[in-house]
This record gives structure tokens, sequence and C-alpha cells, in this order.
């Protein structure tokens, strides 16, 4: 018999504790093991009954879920974590934060099984979320970064971003025949790139060196940047200085 996946609820609203703890209880591979209406009963519990998957709200009493999460940095070994939350801002805002899923309430109960069948299948631990939680002053460059579309946040690998563009106070991220709009500017991105990897055309624009195509110059001997996807990027003229000297 398969073993059932330990589940502690984080949650204040009396109301959507309620019907967590139903979906929970419905589903056979859970097996519910408290629920806390605080962010101090929470990591008090999370810490004694170790359980295998945390659903959490981030606006609690006493101690947010980032706190909370914050508080388990040093304890070794942390359960997989989907947040609940009805502000999307904390949501796409943290973007580097490694949770498995997030509910934006009001969520129906498909969208929960969804998030339930995507932390079962990572099995990822809390730490890799609590370390991005840490202050990024000597940050490694990101991996993953949370975007929203169509209703629902998800992860979006940074190797597979084509090029970064601002547009006032979001940043376009496009990827796979899609442009992404998070609410950062670009320079919260630029801090946090690979610079082996994504390079700086111009002011507002990165590229991801995986997907160009070709540079060529212009009559201004400026280089035109071709993408993959036929998008064509003039770079600046220091920028295409410094290509130019690079060149073999």
């Amino acid at each position: 018999m398969t073993a059932k996946t330990t589940v502690l609820i984080a949650e204040d609203e009396p109301l959507a504790a309620e019907a967590l703890a139903d979906w929970v209880d419905e589903l056979p591979q859970l097996q519910r093991v408290a629920t806390c209406a605080d962010g101090e009963t929470a990591l008090e519990r999370i810490r004694a009954l170790r359980p295998g998957l945390v659903l959490m709200d981030i606006q609690m009493p006493g101690l947010t879920g980032l706190q909370v999460l914050r508080a388990l940095a040093a304890d070794g070994p942390h359960p997989a974590v989907i947040f609940t939350t009805a502000y999307d801002e904390h949501a796409v805002t943290a973007f580097e934060l490694h949770a498995i899923d997030y509910l934006l309430k009001p969520f129906s109960r498909e969208r929960f099984v969804e998030a339930v069948e995507h932390a079962l299948q990572a099995g990822a631990p809390l730490s890799a979320a609590v370390e991005a939680l840490q202050e990024p002053a000597a940050a490694e460059p990101l991996t993953r970064v949370l975007v929203r579309d169509q209703g629902k946040i998800f992860p979006l690998q940074v190797d597979h971003i084509e090029y970064l563009r601002s547009d006032t106070k979001y940043t376009a991220l496009v990827s796979r025949g899609r442009s992404l709009l998070v609410r950062l500017p670009i320079a919260s991105f630029e801090q946090r790139l690979d610079p082996a990897r994504c390079l700086k055309l111009q002011r507002g624009c990165n590229v991801n060196l995986e997907f160009v195509e070709a540079m060529t110059p212009d009559e201004s001997s400026q280089l035109v940047v071709t993408m993959r996807d036929g998008t064509r990027i003039t770079a600046s003229r220091e920028v295409s200085k410094k290509l130019r000297d690079q060149a073999i």
C-alpha cells in the first residue's frame, strides 16, 4: 500500500481552511495532520509533525507565510509548499520563490488538485524556497521566475526566456512564442541574470545568446541582432563595438 503524504494547512480564514480540509480529506493520497490559523502555530506544528506538504496562506496573524519559511531555513529538510493567497502581487513580485505552486483565491477544486499533483510529482523540499527568500546581496544567477498567464502562476525556467524587454513598470519575458508580463522593472532581473548567457543589448532589453540567430551591422555600424523567432533588435553603439572586438 502506497504511503500517504501528510499535509498541514495554515490558513486563518475559517471558510477557506474548511474547504481546504475537505479537499485534502477527499484525496486518497493525502492525510491531513493539522490545521493552523496563525503563523506562529504553523511554524511550531511544521517543526513537530514534519509534514510532507504544507498548504499555507501568505497573510496570517503573527507570522506571514514567508516569515514561517525564513524561520525554517536552518532546520534541514523541509516539506513541499503550496501558497494560498488572495493577493497576486505577493506571488508575482516574489519571482525568486521556489514554491511548488500558488493558488489564487478564489480557486476551484480542479485547480487545487492540479497543484497537489504537481507537488507530489515534484517532491521538492522547502529548503530551495527558503534559500530564495534570503537577502540576495551575493545571490547566484537566477534560474527560475514566477509568471502569471490566463489566471495561473507558474514557474518559468530562465534558460527558456529568449529575451526580456522593459514595458514601463513591467518586464515582458518572451518564451516559446508568448510574451509574459511581470510586475517588476527589468533592472530586478538584470542583477540576477547569468552574464555568460544573457547580454544587455540596450537600455531595457536583454537577450539570451542561446536564441540569437545572427548579428549583422547596419548602415551606422551598429549590430542588428536577429532572434530565432525573427525579432530584430539593434544593439547600442557601445555594445556593438564590444561584440565586434570579441569576435574571432
